[in-house]
């Protein structure tokens, strides 16, 4: 019996051996398969990932395309057409096209300039006094307004912002206005074009100021009180300060509407010694004739100093539209 049992024990390990092995080995394949799905579901992800790219961004180039095939029709080929029409002969420009002018006649912007007596050296003169006087007061007034209209929360403050709000839907009545500054006796001043130009243009302006107030923490103002600030010390010297982007947004937009504003100047500051720029247009345009190739120069000369200002401060302008946006 011993012997028999001694001949058994080799086949058991044998047997024990080779299901270790066994099993090693199909744990080995098992694991080898897994390795490789996951190798293989990973590089289906990477494919994935990269066809989605790919599609974001031919979207992204199509789109980039779209904006500049827009931007090109609908700004680039306008300005060509009178840039080019500028500088034709009147017989030329009076054919509206976008052919090159035989002779380019340079002479037709100092031509504008000397017509009636050099009225758009004056009426510059008066856009530019318009444009900064009703800057500088919307500045003043509407920055405190927006300030106020932020921080308080009570039913006039409520009251006052519907009001404000609604100017930006309800237009100026001008038939009105008109009996009211002569009542006054401001019709045709300086002082009335300003303010009135400042009461169109107070509501969108306080509209941003508002927004950008959300990005002023509380903490500031009450450290401010704690130090010992009046209201009017810690607005000045804490707050408006801090109004840098939003005020940058304000200037660059309301001076290029208040500069390009025709209907206001037209009904409310009347005369020749009171023409603003854009009025300078009916220089050139008559019920029975016009010169277009002077108008067109005189097109060039009020665009290009506010398309300058413009370029220049673009990033700006965006910065300080958005920048009260997001709270935080």
């Amino acid at each position: 019996m011993s012997t028999t049992e001694n001949n058994r024990k080799p086949n058991v390990e044998t047997n024990a051996t080779s299901s270790a092995t066994s099993s090693a080995t199909s744990s080995a394949a098992s694991s080898a398969k897994a390795n490789a799905t996951s190798a293989a579901n990973i590089k289906t992800e990477k494919f994935r990932k990269k066809s989605k790219l790919k599609q974001g961004g031919l979207k992204l180039l199509l789109a980039d395309i779209i904006g500049l095939g827009s931007a090109l029709i609908i700004f680039v080929i306008p300005f060509l057409f009178i840039l080019v029409n500028s500088l034709k002969d009147r017989r030329g420009a009076n054919k509206m096209s976008l052919a090159m002018p035989e002779t380019f006649e340079w002479g037709n912007y100092l031509e504008v300039i000397k017509t009636n007596n050099y009225m758009v050296i004056t009426a510059f003169k008066n856009s530019a006094m318009i444009t900064v006087g009703a800057v500088v007061v919307l500045i003043i007034t509407a920055s405190m307004a927006g300030y106020i209209m932020q921080r308080r929360r009570d039913k006039v403050t409520t009251w006052a912002n519907a009001i404000i709000m609604i100017g930006l839907m309800v237009p100026p009545a001008i038939l009105p206005t008109i009996w009211v500054l002569q009542f006054l006796h401001i019709y045709k001043s300086m002082f009335s074009i300003i303010m009135l130009e400042v009461a169109i243009n107070t509501p969108f302006t306080i509209m941003l100021y508002r927004g950008f107030m959300n990005t002023i923490p509380l903490e500031l103002e009450e450290s401010g009180f704690i130090d010992g600030c009046s209201k009017i010390r810690m607005f000045t010297n804490i707050v408006f300060p801090l109004l840098k982007p939003v005020t940058a947004t304000v200037v660059i937009l309301n001076a290029v509407t208040i500069f390009n504003d025709f209907v206001n100047p037209l009904y409310f500051f009347p005369g020749n010694k009171n023409a603003t720029i854009q009025l300078t247009l009916y220089n050139f345009m008559g019920q029975f004739s016009s010169s277009y190739n002077m108008l067109f120069a005189d097109v060039i000369i009020i665009v290009v100093p506010m398309l300058i200002l413009f370029l220049i401060f673009n990033k700006r302008i965006v910065e300080g539209m958005v920048a009260g946006a997001v709270k935080g």
